[in-house]
């Protein structure tokens, strides 16, 4: 086979393989080009993979700002652009919208004029100027047992009714005709109506809280800083106990009320900053003189003020509490009986004009979402009408002797 030849089937692999054309230096040539391309590429990866681009890769651009001089003004005779005077009338109700939306907002704007000639003085209403509370707990009127932290007398004689309570705030803007003060009850169980009547209601809205929610502490103390006065709510005896419960440390009549005074204590150690007590339900216990004292007593050297909230017309609770010589309140109208929205603001209406009559009307309402979201409406007109709202401690002492009992 030696001198046989060589046949496509018959060569070894490998041998004989033709050779691609062209010089070998050109052929290095390629292979640099390509590892340089091959390096730049990967160069860009890495940089767009290492740097972020802060802008997202949108396009943006530098704008120049420059002061320039305010052009001179046009003479008082000259007409407008392409000598169209302005309407008159038009001019009037825009000025009066910009004064209507400044009065809305707060704000004050003093045109040119002999008060402010050649400028325009806008002023914006401070936030360091609303009304704040006292902070609580404030360590003269707490002492710690235990059931927590209660309420007491201070050394120098300070009360919780005195040092807790929301201040009235800034003078009306106008005459006033009447002032109302409303309780809004039933807060601490439900965090969501609990916060809407937080941020809701305007800060002269007193709310009560009942002694059965939780982190109670924390959301009294928010509702404080939103400048609502808080009162405890005291769950009490009803005539139709127990088919009504108001809870599992309720104030009992007969021989139960021997533990009134444990469970009174258990209920105000449950938050701290209240300025007085309101009953919840309670018929049978606030009609109960002989059950109704020992508590009386209890609160009247704690100096707390009570507030009876009118629902039985056989309670004793505002008359008995004044005896005992603790500051009372007794409320006028319940306005969300009937938790309807034509029916709270036909509510609403009469109490303007008993507010109007009497000098001052009290009135509460429940936590329910259609009661908040009424009163919140209602009380923005309050303002144009010549009514205030005012806090509950405060409506004590604007009312006059002749309209301390209920009107409901």
């Amino acid at each position: 086979m030696a001198g046989t030849p060589l046949t496509e089937l018959n060569r070894p692999l490998g041998q004989d393989i033709a050779k691609p054309p062209g010089k070998p230096w050109g052929r290095w040539l390629a292979f640099v080009c390509a590892g340089v391309v091959g390096l730049v590429w990967a160069s860009v990866l890495l940089v767009v993979a290492i740097r972020r681009d802060p802008d997202g890769g949108e396009p943006m651009t530098t704008a120049r700002i420059e002061k320039r001089a305010a052009p001179a003004p046009l003479p008082a005779t000259a007409p407008s652009p392409g000598n169209v005077q302005p309407d008159p009338a038009q001019t009037a109700r825009s000025q009066s919208s910009a004064r209507q939306l400044e009065t809305a907002s707060g704000v004050t704007v003093v045109r040119p004029g002999s008060e402010a000639p050649g400028s325009i003085v806008i002023t914006i209403p401070d936030d360091s100027a609303a009304v704040k509370l006292a902070p609580a707990p404030d360590s003269r009127l707490v002492e710690r047992t235990r059931f927590g932290l209660l309420p007491k007398i201070g050394p120098d004689g300070a009360t919780a009714a005195q040092i807790y309570a929301r201040p009235i705030g800034p003078a009306h803007s106008g005459k006033i005709a009447g002032r109302i003060a409303i309780l809004v009850g039933g807060l601490g169980i439900s965090p969501t109506g609990t916060a809407d009547a937080i941020t809701k209601l305007p800060g002269p809205v007193s709310l009560a809280f009942a002694p059965y929610g939780a982190e109670l502490e924390r959301t009294v103390q928010r509702a404080r800083s939103e400048g609502h006065e808080v009162f405890l709510q005291l769950p009490m005896e009803p005539f139709d106990y127990p088919d009504s419960d108001p809870g599992p440390h309720t104030l009992l009549t007969g021989p139960k009320s021997a533990d009134n005074i444990d469970r009174l204590h258990w209920a105000m150690g449950r938050f701290t900053g209240y300025v007085g007590i309101v009953n919840f339900l309670g018929g049978r216990l606030t009609s109960d003189e002989a059950a109704l004292s020992p508590i009386l007593r209890e609160l009247a050297g704690r100096g707390l003020m009570v507030v009876d909230d009118g629902s039985s017309a056989r309670s004793l609770l505002a008359a008995s509490a004044a005896r005992a010589q603790i500051p009372a309140m007794k409320i006028d109208r319940v306005v969300d009986t009937v938790a309807r929205p034509d029916a709270i603001d036909k509510e609403l209406a009469a109490i303007e004009a008993m507010a109007r009559d009497q000098g001052v009307a009290v009135i509460s309402a429940s936590a329910l979402p259609v009661s908040i979201e009424r009163i919140s409406r209602w009380a923005q007109t309050l303002e144009a009408k010549g009514l205030m709202l005012v806090p509950m401690s405060a409506a004590r002492g604007l009312r006059s002797p002749k309209t301390t009992g209920s009107l409901r």
